[in-house]
């Protein structure tokens, strides 16, 4: 039996929120998936949470998810975090490397979603 871990989804859309939540429970059942509207209720969150994944939208209103990434980074140094985003520009892809954060393409897919947890396992 999975062990229960608990996963931060940030995006300003609550469409997007509730689908990464289905393809996370698709596969892990018993996690528990939280979310966020923003990068600073992620980072109100994410003391309570301790979540192993989180995966952050970059363009948001208010705090960025470059922004919010390296706040979170420094608050959770042992979770995964991974940009999800439809801004593929190697600017993005580079911030996000020098940050050691995973980069996700939207739209996301299932099949994403799933390889990343199985990465993670």
């Amino acid at each position: 039996m999975s062990q229960t871990k608990t996963v931060l989804v940030v995006d300003d859309s609550r469409v997007s929120r509730l689908l990464v939540r289905q393809f996370i429970l698709s596969r892990q059942p018993c996690w528990q998936v939280e979310e966020a509207a923003s990068g600073e209720e992620a980072l109100e969150k994410v003391g309570v949470l301790r979540p192993v994944l989180i995966l952050i939208d970059v363009n948001m209103p208010g705090m960025g998810g470059i922004a919010a990434a390296e706040q979170l980074r420094a608050a959770c140094p042992g979770a995964h975090i991974s940009l999800v985003t439809a801004n593929v520009q190697n600017a993005t892809r580079n911030r996000a490397h020098a940050l050691g954060i995973g980069f996700m393409e939207k739209p996301v897919t299932e099949a994403r979603i799933h390889q990343l947890l199985g990465a993670l396992a």
